[in-house]
């Protein structure tokens, strides 16, 4: 009896011993959640910090705004209120973000070069407007900064405004515009060559509506198609195909393109650099004629 209560008096000494080094399951439960869900926050609080852009939107000094220049395309006018053959799309899709950007001032230098019938490198054909401008290959990037109407400031105080109708190559340099002989007589005399300026995107004033050209040899296999007289310069181009909206590819000569025919001649939509879009139907495939609208985009 003796022995069988010392065994006993043992093994329950050891059953107690055994569950006091036993981990509290219940205690530990708490510290991991809270563990984890701080980690998650870390982590979504990094991304939201990486994704959202900087509301500042100047870039002065040089021709490549600040890295703080904002990204966030601004919400359709509430004085774009959409005409009977004009929507505008409410999907708010914002447009990638150029070099040149709505409220960035930009330097470099102003030189001259003889115009002739105003046509150039984007394609717009012959211009009756003397004010027009070739942009440097870098800001042209790639006919982005086609139709684009700027401000541009000399340092002796004339100002002008031009449009974006020509590429001027090396050794025009980021920041540089090539004036037309008119605009830039406007600014100093023709015989300095070069002036010093700085200039930013403008949003004019216009009666003006937009036009659409389909390129020649374009057919439902394969067309090309580009906008003309739009106020503000064009960020995308799309057609409706049967799968919804598709983006053209923007070539450096001002078109965009559908390599395989998908969209050519059904609706298009354009939009502009500050994210207003306008759905345009009734376009047919006409190569090389210019097809009124009644459409434009809104003032900023």
């Amino acid at each position: 009896m003796l022995g069988t209560a010392v065994g006993l008096t043992a093994a329950g000494v050891l059953a107690y011993l055994l569950m006091g080094l036993l981990p509290d399951r219940k205690a530990d439960a708490t510290p991991a959640a809270a563990t984890s869900a701080a980690s998650a926050q870390v982590r979504a609080g990094n991304t939201a910090d990486k994704d959202t852009p900087s509301t500042s939107a100047t870039a002065t000094g040089t021709s490549t705004p600040t890295a703080g220049a904002s990204t966030t395309a601004a919400r359709p006018s509430a004085n774009a209120t959409p005409r009977p053959s004009r929507t505008a799309s409410t999907e708010a899709a914002a447009p990638s973000t150029g070099r040149i950007r709505p409220g960035a001032t930009y330097r470099g230098v102003a030189t001259a070069y003889e115009a002739g019938d105003g046509n150039g490198a984007c394609l717009f054909g012959p211009s009756s407007d003397p004010m027009i401008a070739a942009m440097n290959t870098t800001d042209y990037e790639t006919s982005r900064a086609c139709g684009a109407y700027v401000r541009v400031r000399a340092d002796n105080g004339a100002s002008i405004t031009v449009r974006i109708t020509n590429e001027c190559p090396a050794p025009c340099a980021p920041g540089q515009l090539d004036l037309s002989q008119q605009a830039f007589a406007k600014l100093a005399p023709l015989e300095v060559g070069r002036t010093p300026i700085t200039w930013s995107l403008l949003s004019p004033s216009t009666s003006d509506t937009i036009s659409v050209r389909y390129k020649t040899g374009s057919s439902p296999d394969w067309c090309a198609l580009q906008a003309i007289g739009h106020r503000n310069p064009v960020a995308r181009l799309e057609v409706r195909t049967g799968n919804g909206w598709r983006q053209l590819p923007r070539t450096d000569y001002n078109y965009f393109v559908s390599a395989d025919g998908r969209g050519c001649g059904s609706a298009i939509r354009l939009t502009d650099i500050y994210g207003e879009q306008l759905t345009i139907s009734g376009i047919a495939i006409r190569p090389n004629v210019e097809q009124p609208t009644q459409v434009q985009f809104a003032r900023h």
